[in-house]
C-alpha cells in the first residue's frame, strides 16, 4: 500500500499529509460450518461488507453487512454462519469462542486498509528539523505496524487452536479454483473504476503493480525469516 501511494500519488489524498498506510493481513473464512472446498461455500453467510462482500459472493457465499462489533452475537445466535476477517480476530474479537472452523483462504483474502495522516497545512508550517523527525518516525512506524499486524495474526491462530478451532488448509488444487472464482470480484472493481473515469489499462496496471509488490515483500519476508500464518510454507 505504501509503495502504491508513493508511486501513484492518488489525488484523493492531496488535501492531507500522508504519514503512512497500513492494513490487516489477508482475510480468512471463520465459520461455524466447515469450508474445505469451494463447493462448501455455497449458502454460507458471512459478515463481509463492501468489496469484501463482492469477493464472498463471487466465491459462492452470502455476504452480510453486519457491523463488526455485532458479529460475535450474530454468530452465536445463528444470524450469520461466520465472518471474513484475518486470523487475529479469532482472539481480538474472540470469534474463536463462537466458531468451530477457520479456512486459511488468505490466497483470495481482501485486507482492511487503514491510514495515518496529519493536517497538511500544519505539516507545511513545521520547521525543517521537526519535519525530519516526523518523516523519520513515519518511516519507522510504517515498518512497526507491518510487524504488529503480522504478530497479532500469529497470536490469533494460536488462540484459536487452544480453543479447539479446526484450521483448514486449502489444497493447491482448491487454491487455484478459489483464485479463478474470485476473478469476477476483481473485474467488478475494474469496471467500477472505469465508470468513475479511469482507463481500464490504467486500473489493471495498478493491480499488476500491487501483485508485483506483494511478491517482492513476500520474498523479503522469507529472506528475513519473519514467520507468518498467511503466506507460502516457507513462512511457517
Amino acid at each position: 500500500m505504501n509503495d502504491f501511494y508513493k508511486k501513484f500519488k492518488p489525488k484523493e489524498w492531496d488535501e492531507v499529509h500522508m504519514l503512512w498506510m497500513h492494513s490487516s493481513t489477508p482475510n480468512v473464512i471463520i465459520s461455524k460450518k466447515p469450508v474445505r472446498t469451494l463447493d462448501d461455500m455455497k449458502g454460507v453467510s458471512l459478515r463481509a461488507p463492501g468489496r469484501i462482500g463482492d469477493t464472498i459472493k463471487a466465491l459462492g457465499g452470502t455476504p452480510s453487512p453486519v457491523p463488526i462489533m455485532e458479529t460475535y452475537d450474530a454468530m452465536s445466535k445463528g444470524v450469520v454462519d461466520g465472518v471474513n476477517t484475518p486470523f487475529e480476530t479469532l482472539k481480538t474479537f474472540k470469534f474463536a469462542e463462537v466458531a468451530k472452523y477457520t479456512t486459511a483462504s488468505w490466497q483470495v483474502g481482501n485486507v482492511y486498509a487503514f491510514y495515518v495522516v496529519m493536517n497538511k497545512q500544519k505539516y507545511d508550517k513545521l520547521p525543517p528539523d521537526v519535519k525530519q523527525v516526523v518523516d523519520k518516525l513515519a518511516g519507522e512506524y510504517e515498518e512497526k505496524f507491518a510487524k504488529m499486524w503480522n504478530q497479532v495474526d500469529i497470536d490469533g491462530k494460536e488462540f484459536a487452536v487452544s480453543k479447539g478451532v479446526e484450521i483448514i488448509e486449502l489444497t493447491p488444487e482448491q487454491v487455484e479454483k478459489w483464485k479463478a472464482a474470485a476473478e469476477p470480484a476483481i473485474n467488478g472493481y475494474v469496471q467500477s473504476m472505469v465508470g468513475a473515469g479511469y482507463k481500464e489499462d490504467e486500473v489493471r496496471g495498478w493491480i499488476k503493480y500491487l501483485r508485483e509488490r506483494i511478491d517482492h515483500w513476500t520474498k523479503k519476508q522469507i529472506e528475513l525469516k519473519i514467520k507468518s500464518v498467511t503466506g507460502p510454507p516457507e513462512m511457517r
